[in-house]
């Protein structure tokens, strides 16, 4: 299993980011991803769980309403837009499957 994420950065707050996951090493459309994120001195926290399919999604209060998880099955690769950032939404953010994680993307919210 390989989980590779991108797209992390700077941004200012109010600011939006794409993470994109892509994966290997598994059959991706038969399970259901996750992302997660660690914030500098805090433990290791879910924001966002998608279905197999796409069609089911959950996330963390913090993150509702301004956070979307969403799949590619033909591309192996699993989203999550993050918009109306906050400097509370920085850490490191890390895609999670079939019990691997990815090596994790920096994304720091300040102005």
């Amino acid at each position: 299993v390989q989980l590779v994420e991108s797209g992390g950065g700077l941004v200012q707050p109010g600011g939006s980011l794409r993470l994109s996951c892509a994966a290997s090493g598994f059959t991706f459309r038969n399970y259901g991803m996750s992302w997660y994120r660690q914030a500098p001195g805090k433990e290791r926290e879910l924001v966002a769980v998608i279905s197999s399919a796409g069609s089911s999604t959950h996330y963390t209060e913090s993150v509702k309403g301004r956070f979307t998880i969403s799949r590619d099955n033909a591309k192996n690769t699993v989203y999550l837009q993050m918009n109306s950032l906050k400097p509370d939404d920085t850490a490191v953010y890390y895609c999670y499957a079939q019990r691997h994680w990815g090596q994790g993307t920096q994304v720091t919210v300040s102005s």
